[in-house]
This record gives C-alpha cells, structure tokens and sequence, in this order.
C-alpha cells in the first residue's frame, strides 16, 4: 500500500477544504431587502425563544469559521474598500473574506503539489509569492474599482455642479437640485447624490449626511466642495455663488490635469520607443552592414 506524501496529502485537503467556501463564496445570495429591514427594525429587542429559533446555525458556523482564519483588520479594510467601490451587491464583505481564504487555500494547494514534484528554492518561493497573490486578488479588484469609481466622479463633478447651479438659480433649493441632478445623472456621483438624500429623509443631519458622501468616496475636489457648502450652511452665504464658484474652479482643475497628462506622453513614450522602436531600427538598418563586415574579416 502506498503513502502520499505529506505536501501532496496537505495539498488535498487544503482543495478540499477550499472547494466548500468557493461554493458558499459564488453561490450564497446576500439578504434580502426585506430580510435586512425586517432585522434593522428589530435590532435590540428580544424575542424570545422563538426569534432565537428562527434564526439558521449552519451560517453562523460557516461565519465564524471564516472570522476565525482571517487576520484582524481584513474585515475593516475589506470594508473601506468595498465603500469607495459602491459596495457592489454581488460582492458583500462577508463573500470578499471567504473569497480570500478560498484562492489563498486554492493556490496553496496547487503550489504544494508543483513543489513536491519539482523540490528546490526557487518554486519555493514563487509558490509562496504566488499563494499571497491569490490572497489579495479581492482587495486589488476592489481597489481597481475603487480607483475607476473615483475617477469617473472627477470626471462628472464639474457637469453635475453646472446642473445644480442651473437649478439653484431657476428657484430650487439645494437639496431640490441635489435631487435634479442624482435623477438625470446616471453615473457613481449621481448615485451618491441619491443616497445621501436618502440619509438625509431618514433623519440623518444635513451636515453629517455631506461629510459622510465626501468619506464614502473618497475624492479631493468632491471633499472640498463639500467643505464649502459645509460652511456657506453654516455663515449663510449664497448656495447659487458657492455652486457657480465651484464649478469653475472643477472645470479649471479639470482642464490643468488634462494638460498635465499631454505633457507626460513625451516621457511616457521615451521607454517604449528605447526598449522597442530603436533596437529593431538598429537591427533593419545596421544588421546587413554588420553581416557585410563579418564576410569580409571571414574570408
């Protein structure tokens, strides 16, 4: 009877253990709407026995078994990252810790066996960087949304501020325009402009509601247009000059940076005319007197 090795044996059970959580990982659902309404408004009270009992086991285990394997902290930053990409429906921060565990254990296992096939230090290595790569592809793909998503409000804040400048000076007020404008848009900041007077219907103060759109998104220009209004709230200054004022100085910034990326091309392209363009020039141009020059000291 033979034995498996022990890297190959741990590599089974690691694809073993891992192929549950992918399942749980893809397949699991988040909450229903009604499902998290329902536990909001009975956040606190006591049921009894019978709201105890209705709640299922099997993913309170499952939760806590992933808490367990994950370093402190992840969750947080998962979080924060999943905030600046627009929290995507599909991808809740509990999916994003199982999906972690299950490519890091994935590629582990893989890793195990190409090393226990090919001993030596340098597989080795590349299966340890290749496991720790795995386990940060969720929180790279959440960045790179992340970085998009904030680019793409840069990109809409000057537009949408003409819009509430338009609307302000038409009669609005400034959260009618918020309105206007988070219903035309059909872009991240007019999705943050309806959720922030979503946090403003339910109670939430106007101040807090403004700050917290500047935390979620995480963008300068969106983060002092926000502190402006916060003071022009505060002072009573015009909302139609602070909006009129602001949208120049985006448009301004907005053209500066353009600019700024024109200049750069000449550099950019310094490297790839170096490393690609020259050598095959030198090897068109150069290469027939060089194998001249090699006849000749030949013959």
């Amino acid at each position: 009877m033979t034995t498996l090795p022990i890297p190959v044996l741990a590599a089974v059970l690691a694809v073993a253990a891992a192929v549950p959580l992918l399942g749980w990982a893809l397949l699991a659902r988040p909450a229903s709407p009604t499902a998290r309404a329902r536990d909001n408004l009975l956040r606190g009270i006591d049921l009894g026995g019978a709201g105890r009992s209705a709640k299922p086991a099997g993913p309170g285990v499952l939760r806590r078994l992933v808490d367990g394997l994950t370093p402190g902290g992840t969750t947080d930053r998962l979080d924060r990252l999943a905030s600046t990409a627009g929290r995507p429906a599909a991808w809740p921060v509990p999916r994003l810790v199982a999906a972690k565990l299950v490519l890091a254990a994935i590629a582990g296992g893989l890793s195990a066996l190409v090393v226990s096939a090919n001993p030596g230090g340098l597989p080795l290595v590349l299966a340890a960087v290749l496991t720790v790569v795995a386990y940060f592809v969720p929180e790279l793909l959440l960045y790179s949304r992340g970085q998009e998503r904030r680019a793409a409000i840069g990109l809409e804040l000057a537009d949408t501020l003409d819009q509430m400048t338009i609307a302000v000076e038409a009669g609005l007020g400034f959260e009618s325009a918020m309105a206007r404008a988070g219903k035309n848009g059909t872009g991240p900041l007019a999705e943050e402009l309806v959720r922030t007077l979503q946090d403003i219907a339910v109670g939430q103060p106007r101040r807090d509601a403004y700050l917290a759109l500047a935390d979620r998104t995480g963008v300068q220009d969106l983060r002092r247009f926000i502190a402006a209004i916060v003071q022009a709230d505060a002072y009573g200054v015009s909302i139609a000059d602070v909006l009129r004022t602001q949208a120049q100085v985006m448009r301004l910034k907005r053209r500066q940076r353009a600019e700024e990326k024109a200049m750069q091309i000449p550099v950019k392209v310094i490297f790839p005319l170096i490393l690609c363009i020259l050598p095959t020039l030198f090897i068109v141009l150069l290469g027939p007197a060089v194998l001249d020059i090699v006849d000749a000291f030949s013959g």
